[in-house]
């Protein structure tokens, strides 16, 4: 790329707000994956939607690839470059929360808003964004956005689709496109909107989002459930739906990831246990204990060795906290770890589990399960090391064999992920 186009991007963005010396690069050829990307020409940190137009115009009429970035927390390698004249357009910068509307039930947030940031924001209202990705502490809500995150709430709430109203949306040529609008019911057209969520950047740039917002639950309740079948864990799941339970949240850990996170943060995992199920429910207070006793009937039904409820807020926090940590301490083991994210109904997240666990043996390799198991999200954590190609190749063919199992049962290649350069094939 010419010295002068990089002078105009420069410009743009002006002073402080782009690095391109190749140091400064590096980190730009990763994201939260083991994979490794090419060195980008340059990243930029546009502050408004101006500037991010402006680049685009260049970098149509110059044929240059861009990757819009947020926090870099993806999983499927979507913000890797694997083209030599590309250029990261950071997000990081368009960070106001533009509007809390408590009438109207919505707000509207420029798409490097961290997450968690929002969430706490909202509370204070008494208003509630459900999405909640394990990597919402640094996570931006554009990048949610681009990939459709979910997380543990899932199971009730759904993922960030369910919330999103409208966007503001630069495309390839620099033309900034409004979609939606604060309206609870829309019906003009084609749903652009929704075109959008989970397109991974590759139809444009989102720069601001109008959410939708629901009242804060009254209260809620956090349980752990200890089995010593993983089989009659994954089967309590689809029982305890059918009896008209949707749970907030209903996630799966098997014995390595409990022994793995134990390292980190000991909450008493029962490390002889086969799997625990993770259970919170929310709503009225008044009717969370006819849930809960209704939840601990079908895990006895169906052999559970124990049930606890958090003894309170902080108890309750632990164990979340510890849920969400898997992925982040996995590097305590191995240098490298696939993850998996295929999807299936409800009912057939035993048999995913069981495949899961079955392909792990086959090829020998170390797997930690942490699943969202109340929509059938799997989480099947392969700890690996990239640089040991025998092992890679089993690794490659234990992935294949579980994926193709997923879609066989009706499932999806990604539950919350995407696709990005992990999963093209």
């Amino acid at each position: 790329m010419s010295s002068v186009i990089i002078s105009k991007l420069k410009s743009i963005v002006g002073q402080g707000n782009y690095f391109e010396s190749k140091d400064d690069l590096t980190c730009y050829r990763y994201d939260a994956t083991f994979l490794t990307g090419k060195s980008p020409l340059i990243a930029l940190y546009p502050t408004d939607v101006h500037q991010i137009s402006e680049i685009m115009k260049i970098a149509d009429a110059e044929g240059l690839c861009v990757i819009p970035r947020g926090a870099g927390t993806g999983l499927a390698g979507g913000y890797v470059p694997i083209k030599e004249n590309t250029i990261i357009l950071h997000t990081s910068k368009l960070n106001k929360i533009i509007e809390i509307d408590k009438e109207n039930l919505t707000a509207t947030v420029e798409a490097g808003v961290v997450t968690e940031e929002f969430q706490a924001e909202v509370d204070k209202l008494g208003l509630f964004y459900p999405p909640d990705p394990s990597s919402g502490k640094v996570s931006t809500i554009g990048g949610n956005v681009a990939t459709n995150a979910g997380g543990p709430r899932g199971a009730k709430y759904g993922n960030t689709l369910a919330y999103v109203l409208g966007l503001e949306v630069v495309l390839a040529d620099g033309r900034v496109i409004n979609t939606g609008s604060k309206c609870v019911k829309q019906s003009s057209g084609y749903n652009l909107t929704k075109l959008f969520v989970s397109s991974e950047g590759t139809l444009g740039i989102i720069t601001k989002i109008i959410l939708r917002l629901i009242p804060l639950p009254e209260s809620k309740k956090t349980m752990l459930a200890v089995f010593n079948s993983i089989e009659d864990a994954s089967q309590s799941v689809s029982k305890i739906i059918a009896k008209g339970i949707i749970p907030t949240s209903l996630e799966l850990m098997n014995r390595r990831a409990m022994e793995i996170v134990d390292q980190y943060k000991s909450i008493g995992f029962p490390l002889d246990a086969e799997a625990v199920l993770v259970i919170e429910v929310d709503g009225v207070e008044k009717l969370l204990g006819s849930q809960i006793e209704i939840i601990r009937q079908v895990c006895e039904e169906m052999g559970v060795r124990s049930i606890e409820i958090a003894r309170d807020e902080q108890h309750a926090a632990d164990i979340w906290e510890a849920r969400k940590s898997c992925y982040g301490v996995l590097s305590r083991v191995k240098p490298s770890c696939l993850i998996e994210d295929v999807t299936v109904p409800r009912t057939r997240f035993p048999e995913i589990i069981r495949k899961i666990e079955e392909t792990t043996k086959k090829y020998n390799i170390d797997v930690a399960v942490c699943a969202h198991a109340g929509d059938g999200n799997t989480h099947p954590f392969i700890i690996t090391d990239a640089r040991d190609k025998e092992e890679m190749e089993r690794v490659h063919k234990a992935m294949e064999e579980i994926v193709l199992e997923g879609l066989r049962l009706g499932g999806t290649l990604s539950g919350e992920h995407g696709i990005g350069v992990i999963k093209k094939k």
